[in-house]
Order: structure tokens, then sequence, then C-alpha cells
């Protein structure tokens, strides 16, 4: 009896264990568990306990699990898109003492929603809402600054994130006019100073570096507007630098694409001169000079008034009251319809050409020399662009491919249709014209095409194998049957031989 008394009291040890062994996924075991079951049960006393147990089960392990789960919950991080929709939602706000007489008046924005409606067609439009955000965020830049007039110049892509760009003329005294360092008074300063702490100076390098080609002043040439971007409607705007002539003759030798953020340094060889705020004006001026076109007649060249001969600012252009439009389909059958109205870049980085072996200030004894500069073989030659209002027939060709493209935005509907004009050597430039309106567009990457790529030159074909024919092939080897064979014909063919040598040896001794 005590054997058996030890057994079970040992079994029962065993299972007490094994009930209490903890779960991998609760870290509860089945003896509290059922503990606590049998203590609901007998506190409830619910009928038909059998029928009931697995949901009372249920119960005492979820008011278990319950203690365990905190009742706060983490707040949702907020994304990017509902931080942009929050600026975005200021656009649409309107404050309450607006005076609603202003706004009738006359706007320096144009209708962007129309010109949405005509990119639309042409099929190179952001989309209506897009186009909205814009128009509005546009308008909140007007509304910031003395503008004079502000339109939307376009879109150029990024890696990271876009640009979108505005293009505004300020009222006259109105922009603030950046301060340029004076650099060779800073030279001669720092030159002086070391002049003074050296005994005995170290010899200095003949060597003088070409000058330096001013900038054009605000409002002419390259600099007539300025341009503000913003990488969303309803971020803020930042108005780019002036663009130097040096930029302009730098981002002609380099291509790179614009990765979103205006303070990033430009890595590149030939090194640019700025970052990628300085590289994206350069560019912009350089799209605007080639691609921003109007109908013939639309514009025509301002005529100055006074005694003295001086040559009009290239561009000194005006709307002409007189314009007559023509048809669409007249407008899409030749690129003698269309003229630039923007200034050309010479290759000095300028609209106007500006001597630099004569000094600024520089005014002394020049009736006496000016006969000796005229002779001078050495005086650089003025450089010259075609002249404002020159027609698109006469652009040249790049890589064999046509400048300009000329299309109807249907073939279905010509009569309702507009010209739309595509440029080819920057993609991206569209322009459009419908009777008396007409606008220029750019949405692209801000590079001009290059032509085709790098294509390896083909290998030639390689070269045939040596002739194969019975007489270079190698030959198989004789069987021993064959060897045999080969062996006693060559004997037999050797005592033939011997036996007509011995019968001409007897011939020979008879005649003897």
């Amino acid at each position: 009896m005590e054997a058996d008394s030890e057994q079970l009291n040992r079994r029962a040890g065993a299972f007490k264990a094994y009930l209490l062994t903890p779960s991998t996924r609760s870290n509860r075991n089945l003896y509290d568990h059922l503990t606590q079951l049998l203590t609901k049960m007998m506190d409830e006393r619910p009928l038909d306990t059998v029928d009931v147990m697995e949901d009372m089960s249920l119960e005492v392990k979820r008011a278990s699990l319950e203690d365990m789960q905190s009742t706060l919950r983490d707040l949702p991080q907020t994304t990017t898109a509902e931080l942009l929709a929050e600026q975005q939602l200021l656009l649409f706000s309107q404050p309450e003492d607006a005076d609603q007489d202003d706004e009738l008046g006359e706007s320096p924005l144009p209708n962007v929603s129309e010109t949405g409606f005509y990119l639309e067609q042409a099929g190179v439009s952001l989309g209506r809402e897009e186009m909205h955000r814009i128009f509005l965020a546009l308008q909140k830049l007007v509304e910031s600054q003395a503008l004079l007039r502000c339109r939307l110049w376009g879109k150029i892509l990024g890696i990271e994130s876009n640009y979108i760009v505005a293009e505004v003329e300020h009222r006259d005294g109105k922009e603030e006019e950046e301060q340029s360092t004076d650099e060779p008074a800073e030279e001669e300063e720092r030159e002086a100073e070391t002049e003074e702490n050296e005994i005995d100076p170290l010899p200095r390098s003949t060597y003088s570096p070409p000058p330096v080609v001013p900038m054009e002043a605000p409002g002419t040439g390259a600099n007539k507007f300025s341009y503000y971007v913003c990488k969303e409607p309803g971020l803020p705007w930042v108005k780019l630098p002036h663009v130097t002539p040096a930029q302009i003759t730098m981002a002609r030798l380099i291509r790179k694409f614009f990765k979103g953020r205006l303070d990033t340094p430009l890595a590149c060889y030939p090194p640019f001169p700025g970052d990628e705020a300085n590289y994206l004006r350069a560019q912009i001026a350089r799209i605007s000079a080639g691609t921003h076109v109007s109908p013939h007649g639309y514009y025509h060249l301002r005529e100055e008034e006074g005694d003295e001969e001086e040559e009009a600012p290239q561009d000194s252009y005006e709307v002409n009251p007189d314009f007559e439009s023509l048809p669409a389909a007249e407008m899409a059958e030749s690129l003698s319809n269309w003229v630039h109205h923007v200034p050309h870049i010479l290759q000095q980085g300028r609209c106007t050409w500006v001597n630099l072996a004569v000094k600024p200030g520089d005014d002394s004894n020049e009736e006496g020399e000016a006969d000796e500069k005229e002779e001078d073989p050495d005086e650089p030659e003025p450089e010259t662009g075609p002249p404002l209002l020159t027609s698109l027939s006469q652009d040249a060709e790049m890589f064999n491919v046509p400048p300009w493209s000329l299309r109807l935005s249907s073939t279905l509907t010509p009569q309702h249709a507009i010209t739309v004009l595509r440029s080819n050597l920057w993609p991206g430039a569209f322009a459009y014209t419908c009777g008396k309106k007409f606008e220029n567009f750019y949405v692209g990457w801000g590079l001009k095409h290059a032509g085709e790529g790098f294509n390896p030159a083909v290998p030639p074909p390689p070269q045939t194998e040596y002739p194969d024919g019975p007489e270079i092939a190698e030959a198989l080897d004789p069987t021993p049957e064959e060897e045999q064979e080969l062996r006693e014909a060559l004997e037999e063919q050797q005592a033939a031989q011997e036996e007509m040598e011995e019968s001409d040896e007897e011939e020979d001794e008879d005649d003897d």
C-alpha cells in the first residue's frame, strides 16, 4: 500500500509540474487558468455549466490579458502629405478684411486657369487641381511682393523634389539690389599686408587672370526678370539670385540633374561658380532665351524719341496694338509666323557685348587714342547675335534635328484647335497660340538636347576558320589487319622491283 501511495504522489507531482509549464506565447500556465475558471464557476454557478464552460474560459483568458495591455494608444505620426495639405489649406483661406474692389481691378497675375485650359489641349498641362493650387500660390506671391507683372514660367523636375518657377517683374525701385563684393580692393589690401610683413618678398608670378565679365544690371538682358521658385504650392517662395556671365558660360559645359535643394553644391567639372540655385537660374535664362517665342507681329520694336542717335536696347519692344492674328491652320504651316522676343545670349554670357580691353571709368585721352585703338590688331571684335524678333525659320539645326515642331492640337476639329509649338533642342518647352492669346511654358528636366547617346562601334565579323577538306583532314589510324595487308603489299612490290633489276643485269651481260 505504501508503494502504491508513493507512486500516486509521484504521478500527481508530475501532472502538476506539467500543468504549471508556462506558455511560450502568453507566459501563463494551465494550472492557474483552471484554478481561475473553477473559482469563477463556483462564484457564478451558471446553468448548464458544461455548455458555457468554453465561453467562461475565454472570458477568464481575456480578462487576464487585458491587465497586460495598455489602454493608451500611440498617436499616429503626421505624414508629409498631411503637413503639405495643412500648408495648402491656407491658400483657400481669405482674410476677412480683404478689399473686394482691389480684386476686381487689374491684376499683375494673368488668368492661370485659362492658361491651364489651353495647355491641357496642347497635352502639357499639370492637371486642373495642381494648376488651381499654383494659381492661388502665385496670388499669395503677388500680395506679398510689389510686383508689376507675374506669370507661371513652368516647372523644372528634380530627383528629390521639383521647382515651380514664377517669372516676375518688380515695380521701379522696389527690387532689392544685390550687393557685390569689391574683390580687387580686398586683393590690394591683402597684397599690402604681405608686403609689410615680409622683409624679403618672394618672386611673384607675372600671370594675370583674364578680366571678369561684368554682370548685367537687374532689369536688363538676362536679368530683365526676377524668378521665384517653390517646391509645392503653399510652401514659401524663394527668390533666385541674378545670373552672372560666368555661370551661364559654365552651365553650357556641364549637364546636371537638379536634386531639389537650392543650397546643394554642384560636384562637376569644370567647377561651377555657385550652388544649385545659381545653376537653376542659369538654366532658366538659357531656356528663356532659346524658347520664348510669340506670333509674328504681336510685338514691335519700340521707337526711341530723341535727337541723339543712340542704339536702342535689345529688349526694347512693346505690344503692337494693330496686331491681327492668323488662323490656327496658317500658324501651324510655317515657322515664319513665329519670332523670338527674348534677346539672344552671346558666347560672352551676356545679351549685350562688353569690351573687356577697356577698363570702366577710364575716359582719359579718348579723343587722342581713338585712331590708335581702331588700328590696334589686338582689339577684340564685338560679338553680335541675331536681332530681336528674328523668325524661327532662321534657327539652325543641331545633331540633324529640326529645332521646332509645329502641329494643331486636334486634327478632328481643326476649326476649334489651337496651334502648338514644341522645341526639339530644349525638350519640355512649348508655346501655343489661340487668336490673340499665346503663352510659353516649360516642364522638363532643364537640360538641352545633347544628341544621341554614345554607341560603341560594331566589332568586325569574325574571321573564317581554315578550309576543311580531305587534303588537310587528319587520317584515322589503320587497324592491325590493314597494316598487315599494307606490309605484304610493300614486300611484294619490293620483291617485284628486285626481280626486274636482276633481269636487267642479265640482259646487259648477254649484250656484252
